[in-house]
């Protein structure tokens, strides 16, 4: 952390850089916390104020607003603004008490929420740690996967380079969820209920389509028995279900409640036009074109399935088959999108939201093999990767990596070059 704390003051903390730490999707998700907290204005009358004038920027300008019942509204959900809020408040005193205006986009308010990615950042790490703990992995091997995970994978990119996006968000209450589920189904405690719930929410009102990690759930129960007994138990504590419920719902009720404040309707679609085309998934594309791949530009991704093979070898069936139907089902979903690649972003950042249940995977295989040689192997290929990783960051920071179109041609003319950057 200290090492990510260092990155992000260096790209973002200096001169006018502090000017870029919110720009496109980021500056929606960011944006309810300015409207809400300063210019009571849930309809935006601000924006051509703060985005086209007082802090303009034709590389970072996006037009986050969006029509809905007549009502000019934010596009983007509002889990992400809601997961910032203690850190927007802080950068909010810290604006009053300076020279800098507090008008929700100076840079104290920028400042925090890069600590903000940091904190979330941390605390998505400690509770993958504390996972892997529970699954027996040993400490060598736990720190191995912390590595691999931070520096390895775009989750580095997201945290730090463009630290306003979800996708650090959803990563960090995804571990918490994966975590405290893993507890339920072993202790079944109330509280572990009432938690997951509240997580839950907030995973769905971040980003609604990462409520498929219900989907994993059985892998994380590791049996169909442990996976209905865990379900039973919910259903057996009636009103702690019930209370459960009620959190949730009332977690969901923070978006539900800004619609009806900008709207007078409960329920909108903000997106509009833009939606799922089931009938037409870019499978391969989304996991191995040179546009956007997932296992070509990030592939510890890929390395993560050696800890598939590690479960055959002992004979976890289950979990081998509820990890590949979740993986299949996830992947059908999200390059079913109207827009596969996710528009500018390195690797496919969608996948940076379920990053823990590959670091799990991951750290299965490491602890099967940690002290015969393919266990050396395995770390050896990590090292590598890590050092791809951050080169081909590296050159998508710096343009040689196009953010939306690289081709073939491009990704292999420039492969591991940086002698060619400017």
């Amino acid at each position: 952390m200290i090492v990510m704390t260092f990155v992000s003051i260096n790209l973002k903390w200096n001169g006018e850089d502090w000017r870029t730490v919110i720009a496109s999707d980021s500056k929606g998700y960011y944006s309810y916390l300015p409207a809400m907290f300063i210019y009571d204005d849930p309809n935006y009358g601000f924006f051509d104020s703060m985005e086209r004038e007082k802090y303009y920027n034709e590389n970072t300008y996006t037009d986050y607003r969006s029509i809905a019942e007549g009502k000019i509204i934010n596009k983007y959900y509002i889990g992400t603004a809601a997961a910032e809020l203690p850190f927007f408040l802080t950068g909010h005193l810290i604006a009053k008490g300076s020279s800098w205006d507090a008008d929700g986009y100076s840079k104290p308010y920028m400042m925090m929420l890069c600590v903000s990615a940091l904190f979330y950042l941390l605390i998505g790490t400690l509770f993958v740690q504390k996972t892997l703990r529970r699954y027996g992995v040993d400490e060598r091997s736990i720190s191995w996967i912390t590595v691999a995970g931070i520096f390895g994978t775009n989750l580095f990119y997201y945290a730090v380079v463009e630290a306003g996006t979800s996708h650090v968000y959803s990563f960090a209450f995804v571990s918490m969820l994966v975590y405290y589920f893993h507890c339920w189904v072993h202790e079944k405690r109330t509280k572990q209920l009432l938690i997951l719930a509240f997580l839950l929410g907030m995973i769905v009102i971040i980003r609604p389509v990462n409520a498929l990690v219900v989907l994993a759930l059985p892998f994380i129960a590791g049996g169909w028995k442990s996976f209905l007994e865990s379900v039973l138990a919910i259903l057996q504590k009636k009103w702690i279900a019930l209370l459960s419920v009620g959190i949730f719902v009332l977690v969901l009720m923070i978006q539900l409640g800004y619609y009806k404040l900008a709207t007078g309707h409960w329920f909108v679609y903000s997106y509009r036009e833009e939606g799922f085309d089931f009938t037409d998934p870019h499978i391969f594309d989304i996991l191995f074109s040179f546009r956007k791949g997932l296992f070509l530009y990030t592939p510890i991704y890929l390395l993560a399935f050696i800890g598939l093979i590690a479960l055959w070898k002992r004979k976890d069936r289950f979990p081998v088959f509820s990890w590949l139907i979740f993986f299949f089902v996830l992947t059908y979903i999200l390059s079913s999108w109207w827009m596969w690649y996710y528009g500018g972003s390195f690797s496919s950042r969608v996948y940076v939201d379920y990053l823990p249940f590959f670091l799990l995977l991951l750290g299965i295989g490491l602890n099967q093999w940690r002290k015969q040689w393919p266990g050396w192997t395995l770390r050896i290929v990590t090292v590598l990767l890590i050092v791809l990783c951050q080169i081909q960051m590296y050159q998508y920071r710096y343009g040689q990596i196009h953010y939306s179109d690289t081709t073939k041609e491009q990704y292999w003319n420039n492969f591991l070059r940086i002698d060619k950057l400017t």
